[in-house]
């Protein structure tokens, strides 16, 4: 198969022939037809993450967003046929342990980051092999195009995890989402679809642009902590940090209002280095909460794809590009200056 192969950090991936995957007993290996090209794409492709230990190893396929069909099964998985449609979550669970049963499958102490290690190459690819795949392959709904749902992939998914299970937002509840990328941009479409009143913070006046076409009922652009307590008349609900940064992290933490709830869901770069200072004595004063979220446990895609079915929920209308596995590295390349256009894919 082909397959775009990390070589070096910060480098154009190798385009190269790679042996085929093989299904383990419990597994399958699902020929990607889409597959979503993400900002922790890019942190690995350059390399970041020894702070905390989950550095990606070179000589290695990246890609933790697809969506395919069954190519092949292992013997013990009876859930599913081949030719099935099916979407990967990248937050691989085991299946049988307390985290998995309990539906929180996305922080199984077992369980793998597809993409990120090495036992579990990622989707750049033409196939890609998947554990435990009762478990982790979830049914594509008939009438949701793979296209539409490899744009759920990692940052779809996760925003929805954070505002719907993570930060439980209700109808008028004020959303802050600070960094308009593609997971910023899914957290403004998710949380207007849940009835809640986003507001979109970027320095880019197109992201911005996009994310009033998403559902923001404001956007801005400059002074956001000010800003956001004015047009919400005391501070947001809930805020969410979709970029990773110190200042972003900062500021998404003092746009809130008393009781109000911090969502960190961007990684940091090597500038903060998995470290970021905060207001610790404002925040108790007021009894603010802070959140992490990671992917969506598995179990919990029913919830994600029914809206995508019934049409509350258009990732599709996200994306805005998509490549060929050539193009990949420049995609990856133009994340560096941020240079996107909301969710991009690569298709087969």
């Amino acid at each position: 198969m082909r397959a775009g192969v990390l070589r070096e950090y910060g480098e154009p991936l190798d385009v190269t022939t790679r042996p085929d995957p093989t299904a383990d007993a419990d597994g399958a290996v699902v020929a990607v037809e889409s597959c979503g090209i993400c900002r922790s794409d890019w942190h690995a492709w350059q390399g970041h993450g020894e702070w905390a230990d989950d550095r990606v190893p070179l000589d290695y396929v990246l890609g933790h967003e697809p969506a395919g069909r069954i190519v092949e099964l292992g013997p013990d998985v009876e859930r599913f046929a081949v030719g099935d449609r099916v979407v990967v979550p990248f937050s691989l669970g085991c299946g049988s342990c307390h985290h998995c049963y309990s539906g929180h499958g996305n922080t199984c102490p077992d369980g793998r980051a597809l993409g990120f290690e090495r036992s579990v190459p990622g989707a750049f690819a033409e196939e890609v092999a998947v554990p435990n795949a009762t478990y982790n392959l979830q049914p594509i709904p008939d009438d949701v195009s793979v296209r539409d749902v490899a744009a759920v992939g990692c940052r779809y998914m996760t925003a929805f995890h954070t505002l719907a299970h993570r930060a439980d937002v209700g109808g008028g509840d004020w959303i802050a989402v600070h960094g308009c990328g593609g997971v910023g941009l899914s957290t403004v479409q998710i949380a207007a679809a849940l009835g809640a009143r986003p507001i979109a913070v970027d320095v880019s006046s197109d992201a911005l642009a996009r994310a009033e076409r998403a559902g923001a009922v404001a956007t801005v652009e400059s002074d956001p902590v000010e800003t956001v307590r004015s047009i919400t008349d005391g501070g947001a609900d809930v805020s969410v940090d979709a970029l990773g940064r110190a200042t972003t992290a900062r500021n998404s933490v003092r746009c809130l209002r008393e009781r109000g709830t911090h969502a960190q869901v961007g990684l940091t770069t090597k500038t903060e280095r998995g470290e970021v200072s905060l207001p610790i004595d404002w925040m108790t004063r007021w009894e603010i909460d802070w959140l992490g979220a990671r992917g969506m446990p598995p179990t919990r895609f029913g919830e994600l794809l029914g809206m995508v079915e019934s049409g509350r929920l258009d990732p599709g209308a996200l994306v805005g590009r998509e490549v060929g596995l050539d193009g990949v590295s420049d995609r990856l390349a133009a994340m560096t200056s941020y240079d996107t256009d909301g969710i991009e894919l690569l298709t087969f």
